[in-house]
């Protein structure tokens, strides 16, 4: 999947509730529960409990993380 096509992706979902894995390094995973507040031209943000988190489209392209639409 190309990125242009993970970012319309994501724009679909704006304002939509997400779960994201982030599969960090030396195995330390956890999972991030929000929705998705902000859509910018490198990045988006996802609103957990009143804290935002950003992420790349490129992390999903790469399989840094993994986005599940809820």
């Amino acid at each position: 999947m190309n990125l242009d096509a993970i970012k319309e992706e994501v724009k679909k979902h704006l304002n939509d509730k997400v779960s994201i894995s982030v599969f960090g390094m030396r195995n330390k995973n956890y999972k991030v529960n929000g929705y998705i507040s902000n859509v910018y031209p490198s990045i988006f943000t996802v609103n957990e409990s009143g804290v935002e988190k950003s992420f790349t489209y490129s992390d999903i392209a790469t399989g840094e993380i993994s986005i599940k639409y809820l």
